[in-house]
């Protein structure tokens, strides 16, 4: 059974995702009332994609030379029975994890077959585990589907960024969108909005239906939509 999914954002009044250029304490006080939001959905992973992951891991390469011979492209599991998952979508295998947690969740990189067999070694030396999910291009119905075969997950977040949240959207894999609206105008029309769809990949808009409006501490207005 595919696991049920939220996509889980924050932005500005205009639509943007990003917070560099917020005052520090606006963006802490934001940060923290996001992941206490988050926290209540009881999730078993949360999912985001690589330049959100290399923010978090805070790598600066991995060695080259460690396969000794061509790795097989199946799937390897490091632990599987983790509290949380942290699930990267990372099809090239460019995040250069210095452990196998990430703000303590066991970390599952979800790669192509393309990825170098030097990147796979690489993980398996820090025990993080890792899914092929497509030969060149991920297939995020297959991953939900992995993910609920061999670690049972049932409840997961999209938490970004953009590319990410927007590709799950547009594959009709989102059963609950959750935005938190924050009180201030970010301004910068070319910034990203909280949900960017390559023109080419784009199908048809999703429409949703409003099932609650919370107003949060500070002004902020939190907002949950479930899928028609």
């Amino acid at each position: 059974m595919k696991p049920y999914v939220i996509c889980h954002m924050m932005s500005s009044l205009d639509g943007h995702a990003l917070t560099d250029g917020w005052d520090r304490p606006f963006k802490k006080a934001a940060g923290d009332l996001y992941e206490k939001l988050a926290q209540t959905f009881e999730f078993d992973g949360w999912i985001c994609g690589r330049t959100t992951m290399e923010e978090i891991a805070h790598g600066e390469g991995y060695p080259k030379g460690l396969a000794k011979a061509p790795l097989p492209r199946t799937h390897y599991f490091a632990k599987r029975d983790a509290d949380t998952y942290a699930i990267a979508i990372d099809g090239h295998g460019k995040v250069a994890w210095k452990s196998n947690e990430a703000l303590g969740s066991h970390v599952v990189a979800v790669l192509t077959e393309a990825v170098a067999d030097d990147y796979l070694a690489y993980l398996r030396s820090i025990e993080v585990s890792y899914i092929f999910a497509g030969k060149t291009d991920i297939d995020l119905a297959l991953v939900l589907q992995i993910l609920s075969d061999e670690l049972g997950t049932k409840r997961l977040v999209v938490e970004g960024g953009p590319h990410v949240s927007g590709s799950f959207v547009n594959a009709g894999l989102v059963d609950e969108v959750s935005v938190l609206i924050l009180p201030l105008v970010d301004g910068r029309g070319e910034h990203p909005s909280s949900f960017e769809i390559a023109k080419e990949a784009w199908t048809r808009p999703s429409y949703l239906t409003l099932a609650s409006a919370d107003v949060q501490e500070g002004g902020a207005v939190w907002l949950r939509y479930k899928r028609h």
